[in-house]
């Protein structure tokens, strides 16, 4: 048993009249001993559920992502125009509504945005459908890479995926809580606004409740994170919703945080938004988006991928970014985006098992 972590869970797990928040050094410390295993099964079960029931405030969020910082993954900066786009989701995938975010991190490829994504498989407590069914399911193995090669790949099509049993094994081992608990952690929160890239990076958070972007305010701002956009997403992902306003926040180094509110009805993109659908039948609708498949499925990816390009700085307004995103498709450079992807990952893991 580890003494130290002991009087950090009596800090959190005192009770809603006696209970203490963390100081930025103890949460890191604290999520350091949960990640090395150095405190006991029954310690981190009984943090993760108190640290729940408490809430994580900002200054906590701000001290687990240092200790992810020490001991994660970190993709090195590469050279591009724009800044590294990390796209933060729920790791425990959709359950309700087809993701379109790889179709958007491809469009943002193609024109010239790096994107980074993460996550693992089906996980607690959702289950639903993970990011990595989907690139496998398009042909794209990331599990199969280093984090140098995934860093190569990044630097030379604009794309990376960091894969948690492969990349990350000590968040992966926390993972088995989940289930055992049957609720979501405050390391959920943390995934949300984690970037696994070490260079300018323009994070992406995805989030359901508003008190949760408050928290995403206030980590940043300790740690000086200067360029990051919220989004009340699709089940708390990056995909803006189609059957309501979007709620955005935007943050620019050397300016305030702004609010924005998209109508989709304004730009002719309102309607229901898209089932889940399985695995199979999802990845043939993405595949006819790429295609140029006039859709629904089409329009919910024009909806999203104007509008990341107008905020990763390639169109200066958003019809812009609806046109340009039109025109990517419809002229087949984002289908060989994905050909290019597939052919540089399968050659580096080619590489691998040589």
């Amino acid at each position: 048993m580890s003494q130290a972590f002991r009087e950090l869970l009596k800090k959190v797990g005192s009770g809603p009249h006696t209970s203490e928040d963390l100081t930025r050094a103890e949460s890191a410390a604290a999520t350091r001993m949960m990640l090395l295993q150095e405190a006991t099964p029954a310690q981190i079960g009984a943090f993760m559920i108190a640290h729940r029931i408490k809430r994580p405030t900002g200054e906590e969020l701000a001290g687990m992502l240092d200790a992810y910082e020490e001991l994660g993954p970190r993709l090195q900066p590469i050279e591009s125009a724009y800044p590294v786009t990390v796209m933060c989701i729920p790791y425990d995938g959709r359950s309700r509504t087809a993701p379109t975010s790889p179709l958007t991190a491809l469009v943002l490829a193609a024109a010239g945005v790096p994107v980074v994504q993460h996550g693992g498989d089906r996980m607690p407590t959702k289950e639903g459908v993970p990011l990595i069914d989907l690139w496998q399911g398009l042909g794209v193995r990331w599990e199969q890479l280093t984090l140098e090669q995934v860093h190569q790949v990044l630097q030379t099509v604009q794309l990376g995926f960091v894969y948690l049993p492969t990349h990350f094994p000590l968040a992966q081992g926390l993972v088995t809580y989940r289930e055992e608990l049957g609720k979501r952690p405050p390391f959920a929160t943390l995934e949300l606004m984690w970037s696994p890239y070490a260079g300018d990076a323009h994070l992406v958070c995805g989030f359901v409740h508003p008190p949760t972007e408050k928290m995403f305010q206030d980590a940043f701002a300790m740690r000086g994170t200067e360029r990051f956009t919220t989004v009340k997403g699709l089940e708390g992902s990056c995909d803006l919703p189609r059957d309501r306003t979007a709620i955005i926040g935007d943050k620019k180094p050397h300016s305030e945080f702004e609010r924005l509110h998209l109508v989709p009805r304004e730009s002719g993109f309102a309607a229901k938004e898209l089932p889940l659908t399985p695995t199979p039948d999802l990845i043939s609708q993405i595949i006819s988006v790429l295609q140029g498949d006039p859709s629904d499925f089409q329009q919910a990816t024009l909806w999203n991928s104007g509008f990341y390009l107008w905020q990763c700085g390639v169109c200066p307004n958003l019809e812009t970014g609806f046109s340009t995103a039109a025109d990517l498709l419809s002229q087949g450079i984002v289908a060989q985006k994905l050909k290019q992807v597939t052919e540089m990952v399968d050659a580096t893991g080619a590489a691998v098992s040589r």
